[in-house]
């Protein structure tokens, strides 16, 4: 693919993204996708044969993003406290904007289609992350020495319970600052001297 191919693809999936932020899955159809793209129907088809292959494709390239952000923000000497408070600081950005990103649309595509394994595999590779992290502060002797799998995946259902909970029934900056408060009291060895 060229270079000027692959600029169109890029476009196309920024446009979509915004289609699919603001409608969802369920009701965005290839025509929507036509329209916020100011292209014609045949010039999508050339790149994209349904609705479901650009979603998949976006959802993608959101979280690469998510991750290169996560990144940008971890100096090279910080220590696991310090990453743990980057990656929770990042969780609570992306939980109060969660009207405004794609959990709605994947969460729909994830109803929508049950053997679906995406949303599996996002949850999965987080508690990878955390379980390297956990480990890593255990060792070092910043975290509690627990069972870094089953402390990770507990990390990962409080963070995906409150994105569930932003998009259907609300929550404040200040619940979220509570409930990530309670993941770090649980895993960081407070030095004595501090509160």
């Amino acid at each position: 693919m060229g270079e000027r191919s692959l600029q169109k693809k890029q476009f196309i999936l920024e446009k979509a993204k915004e289609v699919f932020v603001e409608k969802g899955f369920r009701s965005v159809t290839m025509k929507d996708i036509v329209d916020a793209c100011e292209i014609s129907r045949g010039g999508l088809y050339l790149y994209y044969g349904d609705t479901e292959q650009i979603f998949l494709e976006v959802l993608a390239a959101d979280s690469e993003k998510t991750e290169d952000v996560f990144e940008e923000n971890v100096g090279e000497d910080a220590t696991a406290a310090e990453i743990l408070a980057v990656f929770l600081k990042e969780q609570k950005k992306e939980i109060l904007g969660s009207r405004k990103t794609l959990a709605v649309a994947a969460y729909e595509y994830a109803f929508a289609n049950p053997k679906s394994v995406i949303l599996k595999k996002r949850f999965n590779k987080g508690v990878t992350v955390l379980e390297k992290l956990i480990k890593m502060g255990a060792e070092n002797g910043a975290f509690y020495d627990v069972d870094a799998r089953v402390a990770a995946k507990n990390v990962m259902y409080v963070l995906e319970g409150l994105k569930i909970a932003a998009v259907t029934i609300g929550i404040s900056g200040e619940a979220i600052d509570q409930e990530l408060y309670l993941i770090m009291q649980g895993l960081i060895i407070e030095e004595e001297g501090q509160e």
